[in-house]
């Protein structure tokens, strides 16, 4: 549910890690959240959520008032965490309302 959201502490960078039951192929992760200026997602194909590696790092586009949503494509990409740190944002606090990874 977009009305419920996760957020952060007001100091930065913030992280969460999102795990799945085995490594999985992801081929596109969409995120939708508020607030947020500068993002990065980073994989681990351990058993443990350690040993990550930078994905992607993007400049999000402030939309006042509304929610940020963006996709990062990723050819050929498996997963068994991601961990998304909220390196910089526009205000204070942030939140995030939905991540979504579309894969096999």
């Amino acid at each position: 549910s977009s009305e419920t959201f996760w957020t952060t502490t007001g100091m930065f960078p913030q992280e969460f890690i999102i795990g799945f039951p085995k490594c999985v192929k992801i081929s596109k992760v969409s995120i939708q959240c508020y607030l947020v200026q500068t993002l990065r997602i980073e994989r681990s194909v351990s058993k443990d959520p350690v040993d990550f590696e930078q994905c992607v790092e993007k400049d999000l586009q402030h939309t006042e008032g509304q929610l940020q949503m963006e996709e990062f494509p990723l050819p050929d990409f498996q997963a068994t965490y991601l961990r998304f740190i909220i390196k910089s944002a526009f205000d204070h606090f942030v939140s995030v309302h939905r991540v979504m990874a579309e894969g096999t």
